[in-house]
């Protein structure tokens, strides 16, 4: 078993795709604009996972991820391989991160950066 697709709720789907493609440098695996409809996948030929760029038009789904952002936790972890440069090339495209590279108590590195659309990304290192 593998995981086929999931999703993040975002408070705007096609300003989502733009920075998850734009900025984070996935590809789109299905734009359907009429239909607010955005999918993007790694750029990675192995990973075949696709990520569904929600709307949080849900009175659930919004109180959920405005919840989680309010208190600070991430929505979601991408694997890099190597947080410190991914850090850098981000801030360089001028992503706001809420934490920068730091090591947590198991010794994995990780940073948390403002995906710009209601949710909060970790970066965690391979």
């Amino acid at each position: 078993m593998r995981i086929k697709m999931t999703s993040i709720h975002v408070t705007d789907p096609a300003k989502a795709h733009a920075f998850y493609t734009d900025i984070l440098g996935f590809e789109t695996l299905l734009a359907m604009p009429e239909y607010n409809l955005f999918i993007v996948k790694s750029k990675d030929p192995e990973d075949k996972a696709g990520l569904l760029l929600e709307p949080s038009d849900h009175p659930l789904a919004k109180a959920y991820m405005e919840g989680l952002h309010q208190e600070g936790h991430a929505m979601i972890v991408f694997g890099v391989s190597s947080v410190q440069e991914e850090y850098e090339r981000l801030v360089g495209l001028g992503v706001v991160f809420k934490q920068e590279p730091q090591e947590g108590p198991d010794g994995s590195i990780s940073a948390i950066l403002n995906d710009t659309v209601g949710n909060f990304v970790q970066l965690h290192q391979d």
